[in-house]
């Protein structure tokens, strides 16, 4: 835990032979004219094409069932279908909302037993606006229950004529991986009723092209595609006026108390300043919604008591919220200005009981919690209330600021997250380079978002991606990349700086080197610039045997020399011993051999050229 101290089958999903080969002229059409995200529009000429109408007039399949009557949906060609009661009980519910990294999604306005989805075979879907990217809630209805799902090629029309190509990929709904879905369900409807297992919606995020208002979106046609479902989509807002000032990540999903009727008091030290901010709130991984009584923002004075009196956070314009799981939320904008290299308090009242949360489990740094039963006191600009301590940071996951240039995520693992840096004292690589930054005018002063997750790994997940876990080192880096980097507010670029615990694992230097070229591929296709830092050195710690230093040394090769990368930091060479490059030089070892200390960290930010973060 958290810390503190004191079947009927519907046959509309088949499409008759020429429908299908409309369908495939479509595709084919989209396929000539396709338009590569760097290059010049590229325009169809008498290419057919289907009128485009709202995604509810398409919905062909009845997904979700009544646990009463589960005859009156089938999702999956075999009388299977989700369950509405279990839907409801995670708070998504018919035509509500649901914010997933940074998209509105909206949960169809049916009711169960009723068409909900459509399956992709070309249909031409109407949305029209400009955006940062193009996101979709999907499941595979897979026959062989296949954990890859389904995939196929749509495409983006534009209303200038030209047209870019996707590729979306549905996980099956029953076999896909726990770790990237958006929500898990318990239970399965069958035609002989309710099974005990977990069922799976996904939210799929591709790219589209900034500059150009869209007109439709082309779903990927049948064939292959011919149990990809899709259940909504949405266009991600940019986030033009923002700044990233603080984040981190969620690492798992942790037991607390219960708690009840308490309110945290979060402590986050701010990078980029601004006028205005806002707050994000995540209710990752979970399984039911959470529910906030008020919120409020202050900074800080000393201890657990605010330098001022609090102001008040409204969501939507109420100052309660209820966030959905797997969901999150935004406050609204308020006139709060947050100064650069400062402290803040974050207050969350929750006002139920409250048995576990999504939390960032390791902050190297203290904030509070008040006693069972104390109520509201996020407007107290004393202490006295928070009488406890802990060690993370549950549901807050982002602190934005009006204005600025943009951020900069660093996503790396414990010596990112600051494991061996002086506690309370914000000595943390990142925080030094965003001090560099604010220190200077050579380059614009970027914000610096921390997404370290201490024992995160490249290529494989620590926490499961379902249910409380004692172990939170999180999802791997590139199963959170879209969250924790792609979704981050106006981030430009990202610095990655993991492999460690990769390698300590017995992980090969391929199998890292492979995830981080995936990474760098879809963040670059986002339109990012990738940076790459080299794996420190941790001779002298248990477990980095001379097998994990020879797998390190290959990986920071191909980091060196990979064209891969739009910039390398060599942190490798920022602190090793030149007598023994398996070990760190004595001044800047943490201690363990593996985690430097505030010595190091300073090195690591002191090795970052600022002009190769832009």
């Amino acid at each position: 835990m958290l810390r503190t101290t004191q079947p009927t089958v519907d046959t509309a999903r088949h499409r008759p032979p020429a429908a299908r080969a409309f369908a495939a002229a479509v595709l084919a059409a989209g396929a000539v004219c396709a338009l590569a995200l760097t290059g010049a529009p590229a325009h169809a000429a008498g290419a057919p094409q289907r009128e485009a109408l709202p995604l509810e007039r398409l919905f062909d399949n009845r997904a979700v069932s009544d646990d009463a009557h589960p005859q009156d949906a089938d999702f999956d060609g075999k009388g299977s279908s989700y369950s509405a009661q279990d839907l409801r009980a995670a708070g998504w519910t018919p035509g509500r909302t649901i914010a997933v990294d940074g998209a509105a999604l909206g949960w169809p306005r049916t009711r169960p037993g009723t068409p909900d989805n459509v399956v992709a075979d070309g249909q031409a879907v109407r949305l029209t606006g400009r955006g940062d990217a193009l996101s979709f809630l999907v499941a595979s209805s897979s026959p062989a229950g296949d954990r890859s799902g389904s995939d196929g090629t749509g495409t983006i029309r534009y209303r200038d004529g030209s047209r870019s190509p996707y590729r979306l990929q549905a996980p099956d709904w029953r076999h896909g991986p726990l770790t990237t879905k958006v929500v898990g369900l318990p239970h399965r409807n069958t035609s002989s009723g309710r099974r005990t297992e977990t069922t799976r919606l996904y939210v799929v995020t591709v790219p589209v092209e900034r500059s150009r208002e869209i007109d439709a979106v082309v779903l990927p046609a049948d064939g292959p595609t011919s149990d990809l479902h899709v259940f909504s989509l949405a266009l991600r807002a940019p986030s033009n006026g923002w700044t990233g000032s603080w984040a981190a990540s969620t690492s798992g999903y942790a037991t607390v108390g219960p708690w009840t009727d308490r309110t945290l008091r979060l402590i986050v030290h701010s990078s980029a300043g601004g006028p205005r901010t806002r707050i994000r709130l995540e209710n990752t991984f979970s399984q039911q919604p959470v529910r906030i009584g008020r919120a409020t923002v202050a900074l800080q004075g000393r201890g657990a008591a605010a330098d001022g009196r609090p102001v008040p956070l409204a969501f939507a314009g109420r100052r309660a919220a209820e966030i959905p799981a797997g969901a999150q939320q935004f406050s609204d904008p308020v006139g709060f200005r947050v100064p650069p290299d400062t402290n803040l308090l974050v207050s969350i009242h929750l006002p139920g009981t409250v048995r576990a949360l999504p939390v960032h489990s390791y902050s190297n740094q203290v904030s509070y919690l008040s006693a069972d039963g104390a109520g509201d006191r996020t407007g107290d600009r004393g202490g006295d209330a928070y009488g406890q301590q802990l060690d993370g940071w549950p549901l807050l996951t982002g602190v934005d600021v009006g204005g600025g240039p943009g951020s900069v995520v660093a996503l790396g693992d414990s010596i990112t997250d600051g494991e061996r840096a002086t506690p309370g004292a914000n000595g943390r690589w990142p925080d030094l380079l965003s001090r560099r930054l604010l220190g200077q005018h050579a380059v614009p002063r970027l914000g610096v978002l921390n997404h370290g997750i201490s024992g995160n790994r490249v290529a494989s997940d620590r926490y499961a991606g379902e249910g409380t876990s004692t172990v939170r080192s999180g999802v791997s880096a590139e199963h959170r990349l879209e969250r924790d980097v792609l979704a981050q507010t106006s981030a430009r670029t990202v610095v990655v700086f993991e492999g460690v615990n990769d390698i300590r694992a017995g992980t090969k230097a391929d199998e890292v080197i492979g995830a981080l070229t995936r990474m760098a591929d879809v963040a670059h296709r986002r339109g990012m610039r990738v940076v790459a830092a080299t794996i420190a050195p941790c001779g002298g710690f248990f477990d980095c045997t001379a097998e994990a230093e020879a797998e390190r040394v290959a990986i920071n090769r191909h980091l060196r020399n990979s064209p891969v990368y739009d910039a390398v930091f060599d942190f490798d060479a920022a602190i090793r011993d030149p007598r023994h490059p398996d070990r760190m030089l004595p001044r800047f070892d943490g201690g363990d051999h593996l985690h430097p200390n505030d010595a190091g960290m300073k090195a690591f930010s002191d090795a970052i050229d600022l002009r190769k973060l832009l």
